[in-house]
């Protein structure tokens, strides 16, 4: 049903295909392909097809409440650290950091930080 070799490499194990007939006996068959390199968009689906205008693909709208828990977090992180950083204040990161540093300091009040640089 295909015929030609993939624009670029995916991962065989993770590919699934389904093969459906429709009521009026038309077949379709649907593909999932998993890109081995998955932040890589693909020009094209196989070689020598017309190149994909991804200025015209619309992505579509979603919600925090669509996403597993962990892209969740991840996605929550990155907001919370955009904000902090267009309001000059320090990342999530930066703020452990900075609370770790400070217990330390707390703990060891025999050693003198005062000429200590910090990066």
């Amino acid at each position: 049903m295909i015929d030609g070799t993939l624009h670029k490499l995916v991962k065989k194990g993770d590919c699934i295909w389904c093969l459906e007939t429709l009521g009026s006996g038309q077949r379709v068959l649907q593909l999932s392909l998993t890109k081995k390199e998955s932040q890589q968009w693909w020009s094209a689906i196989l070689e020598g097809d017309e190149e994909i205008n991804t200025q015209k693909i619309e992505p579509e709208n979603s919600k925090l409440s669509d996403l597993d828990g962990d892209t969740r977090g991840v996605v929550e992180k990155m907001m919370y650290d955009q904000r902090q950083k267009q309001a000059g204040l320090p990342t999530a990161d930066e703020q452990v950091k900075k609370n770790q540093l400070s217990a330390f300091m707390e703990a060891h009040p025999e050693m003198d930080f005062s000429k200590a640089k910090f990066n």
